[in-house]
């Protein structure tokens, strides 16, 4: 993981994610998955250009099942964005830059 992207899996979920006092953005992804790998440097920009106003986070979906399956990730990438422990909004695929800016600005 990029130095300002941290790697959350089921158990550390709640505390990561849903009890953040900043928007996060989380990847939904696999190791295998080519549209996943494909959105990965976007993801860094996104945490670059948003470090510290929002926190952005990756989750393996194979390797935690439970938080996934929670919240209907269905199709990966699928990136969450969260605010107060709530979803603001969500994108599936491998979308540009500026779909997934959009999508962080909701929460700011």
């Amino acid at each position: 993981m990029a130095g300002n992207i941290v790697d959350v899996t089921d158990s550390n979920f709640e505390t990561a994610i849903l009890k953040s006092d900043i928007p996060v953005l989380v990847d939904f992804w696999a190791s295998w998955c080519a549209p996943c790998k494909a959105i990965a440097p976007i993801v860094e920009e996104i945490a670059k250009d948003y470090g510290g106003r929002v926190r952005v986070a990756k989750m393996n979906v194979d390797e935690n099942p439970s938080t996934p399956g929670k919240y209907g990730v269905r199709g990966i990438p699928t990136l969450i964005l969260f605010k107060n422990g709530q979803i603001v909004d969500q994108v599936v695929g491998a979308v540009p830059k500026n779909q997934i800016k959009s999508l962080v600005d909701k929460g700011l």
